[in-house]
């Protein structure tokens, strides 16, 4: 899988081309005398097959960059390239074929009350065309997939919020895209419902191979089955990567403050009012240790209490799963003393094992 980055957003030779390929992208809103810059030169690749999430806080664009994508929004400057296809030259009916290759599932739904599963799912490809036993032919096997084999005549107001939302991805899936976009699907949802349309989602991405490009504020959304994630900020693309890089070792404060709860990196309350920048005699300095690859499944922890001593607190920790690979933080403290912090660094040194010095406390 290639995710060319923002500063070569191109394929290189050898390399499959992106399905979606942002270049210089820049959306404003009103004139000139009052415009809003939504997007700010943008550049971006989504990797063909990959699950790629757009993360931000509310306001930053990503709304407005997923709505490029299919036509909703066109860009004021730059190029959105979806499948070889650069979507701001598209005249009307081009277009209409383009959103035929692009489903959207959406936050609220937007099921068409009058309307059973069946109808909201056949409602795509009836203004396609498609004769009644054609869409039936494909509406069947869609209920299915979803796992709403029983709920074909159901209305939406017969149905809970998880149902609704099966019924959106069927639909979406009904003109048979080679892209999926998501706009914050599992938002409206209860945390037990969210994880089962995300299982949903990664089933479809893995026996399709859909392309999907979802776009939330839940950090744990992206961390359950994004492959790679791109960090927006006041309309900038500022870090993106593969899911388990961004989320282990964030390079830029907007990451870093967006992860800082998800992740456990942020140190708790009653511990951060009391960290120091320089020791005085008898602190401890605080560590944090991060396990992942190679380190995640040593006993390595035991054997720094080994190396250093048995005066080593630990005082906070979590183990987590990022994009199916194990990421764990670990935070210690123990006596800022030239000689134990001579052991401690040897031994870092000797395992690979990620630390990070966090201060020091009395």
């Amino acid at each position: 899988m290639t995710f060319p980055t923002a500063a070569s957003p191109a394929a290189t030779p050898g390399q499959t081309a992106p399905m979606v390929l942002f270049k210089g992208v820049t959306k404003r809103f009103g004139d000139d005398a009052n415009a809003f810059i939504a997007l700010d030169g943008v550049d971006m690749a989504v990797g063909r097959g990959a699950i790629t999430g757009i993360i931000g806080r509310s306001g930053a664009g990503k709304s407005t960059l997923i709505r490029l994508v299919n036509g909703l929004e066109k860009a004021t400057a730059g190029e959105v390239v979806v499948d070889g296809t650069e979507v701001g030259g598209l005249n009307d009916a081009a277009l209409r074929g383009l959103r035929r290759e692009v489903g959207m599932i959406f936050q609220h739904f937007n099921l068409l009350s009058s309307r059973t599963a069946f109808d909201n799912i056949a409602l795509p490809l009836e203004i396609a065309g498609l004769d009644r036993a054609a869409i039936k032919a494909k509406v069947g096997p869609l209920l299915d997939l979803v796992g709403l084999g029983d709920k074909a005549e159901r209305y939406p107001s017969e149905l809970s919020g998880g149902q609704k939302q099966r019924v959106g991805i069927a639909r979406a899936l009904a003109t048979s895209p080679k892209l999926l976009l998501s706009d914050e699907a599992t938002s409206a949802l209860d945390p037990e419902t969210t994880q089962s349309i995300l299982a949903l989602l990664k089933q479809i991405n893995a026996d399709l191979g859909l392309t999907v490009l979802l776009i939330t504020h839940e950090m744990e959304v992206v961390k359950t089955i994004a492959s790679h994630v791109a960090v927006i900020d006041k309309g900038r693309i500022v870090e993106q990567g593969r899911t388990f890089d961004i989320f282990t070792a964030p390079q830029h404060e907007t990451t870093r403050i967006l992860l800082s709860s998800t992740l456990g990196i942020g140190l708790p309350e009653w511990l951060r009012s009391g960290v120091k920048a320089a020791p005085s005699t008898g602190d401890r300095i605080l560590v944090r240790l991060t396990f992942f690859g190679a380190t995640a499944f040593q006993p390595l922890t035991a054997r720094l209490v080994t190396e250093i001593g048995g005066n080593v607190n630990i005082l906070a920790g979590a183990i987590e799963e990022i994009a199916g690979e194990p990421f764990g933080t670990l935070v210690v403290a123990y006596p800022a003393t030239p000689d134990v912090l001579e052991r401690a660094d040897r031994f870092y040194a000797e395992t690979g094992l990620a630390t990070e010095v966090l201060g020091y406390v009395a």
